[in-house]
């Protein structure tokens, strides 16, 4: 294992983070410092200081980043349309970058030479912690406990918190592993585990379900600007309160729920069930108005664009350079995606109702059914014949060679 002189930690106040403080210092005899990242889960962010220290840091850091979450992670993502094989919004996979950013800028000011994290090697989280730490802090030591040490169950690290006097709360008979913050709650393990298992009620934390929503349909207009909100129903606010706005709007019509069988980095397929209320009202507003100010062939590209975005994000490479060149191609895009989106909730769904952009490419005049005169129909003749000329030639090929 070697040894490490100060050590900082992702510390999240649960179990597994609050044991490997004291398995770090005796397996490294490293001093350790705990980090705990506010990106809008709901903590009493006090008491996590306080047990970190009562586990055996010397020192806890607690950092607000809820706004910079929203303004430099979630909105280039919601930007780009990014969402990972049709379904899930990367609500953890953004997230984990800003931490790890965080995790370097703090073992850089405290001269740490190592940096750990508590995510077990099974799951994705593993790798983007750790790219974002290459990314920043190339040369700086890793320390993934789940990878080294012989605690094999939840049962093993309880055992070892009590024989180090670490405080263990009683756990709540929610049987699931969650991740929170202000952009999503994801919900794995337990009956979930077995795909063929609708989600019980009693999963969703966040959202009602479509059978708790009000009878009656609601409607929400979001502005936006360079392709970002920046109004809700004419209110302006910060990244962050524009959020939990639509957060609290889409919670009670029940929208937002995605259930999705996905195929992690490493390897394996995960079923998880994520409540996404403001966050799908969100991506679902902004792709409408693309739709009225993208023209057709940068509407289309921008489309594989989107999932390549999804793609580099989902597997941590947000540092990436790739992941920068994309960024400049959705930003150029963006310059236009500006306007209104009404739109209607009810029961878990979301309508269009109607959308505006003062750079909107839809034009009344072209399109009508009725008589115009700014289209000449008979221009169409000359067109097909030559979108078309490729085929009847191939065709007349065939003819003459007899096939």
């Amino acid at each position: 294992m070697g040894k490490a002189n100060k050590v900082v930690l992702a510390y999240s106040g649960g179990l597994d983070t609050s044991v490997i403080i004291p398995w770090l210092k005796e397996n490294y005899g490293a001093e350790v410092i705990a980090v705990c990242v506010d990106l809008g889960q709901p903590e009493d962010y006090d008491a996590v200081e306080k047990k970190a220290i009562k586990s055996g840091a010397s020192k806890a850091y607690i950092v607000d980043a809820k706004e910079e979450f929203v303004k430099d992670y979630v909105w280039p993502t919601v930007k780009a349309g990014a969402v990972y094989e049709g379904k899930y919004l990367l609500g953890t996979s953004f997230a984990r970058p800003l931490i790890g950013k965080i995790l370097v800028d703090i073992a850089k000011k405290e001269g740490a030479d190592a940096i750990a994290h508590g995510a077990t090697g099974k799951g994705n989280d593993q790798v983007r912690f750790e790219l974002a730490i290459k990314a920043l802090a190339p040369n700086m030591k890793i320390i993934a406990p789940w990878r080294e040490w012989d605690l094999k169950s939840r049962t093993d690290c309880m055992e070892y918190a009590a024989k180090h006097d670490i405080p263990v709360v009683a756990t709540k008979s929610h049987p699931y592993s969650m991740d929170q913050n202000v952009w999503h709650l994801s919900h794995e393990g337990g009956d979930l585990e077995n795909p063929a298992n609708a989600p019980k009620d009693d999963v969703y934390l966040v959202t009602h379900t479509p059978e708790q929503a009000p009878d009656e349909a609601g409607y929400v207009t979001v502005s936006f600007k360079d392709g970002v909100p920046v109004a809700v129903d004419g209110q302006e606010g910060t990244p962050l309160q524009l959020l939990e706005k639509l957060n609290e709007i889409g919670a009670h019509y029940g929208v937002g729920v995605v259930d999705i069988v996905e195929n992690r980095l490493v390897g394996m397929k995960s079923r998880g069930v994520y409540e996404n209320p403001g966050g799908s009202i969100i991506m679902y507003a902004h792709r409408e108005l693309e739709y009225l100010c993208l023209d057709r062939a940068t509407y289309h590209y921008k489309e594989l664009i989107a999932n390549k975005y999804a793609e580099l994000v989902y597997d941590g490479m947000w540092f990436a350079p790739l992941m920068n060149a994309l960024q400049a191609f959705v930003d150029e895009t963006q310059k236009t995606v500006t306007g209104e989106v009404k739109l209607k909730l009810y029961k878990g769904n979301i309508i269009s109702a109607g959308a505006t952009s003062p750079y909107s490419l839809y034009s009344e005049d072209f399109v009508t059914f009725e008589e115009d005169d700014v289209y000449n129909q008979a221009d169409a003749a000359g067109f097909i014949n030559l979108f078309g000329l490729p085929l009847k030639i191939n065709a007349l090929m065939k003819e003459k060679a007899g096939k």
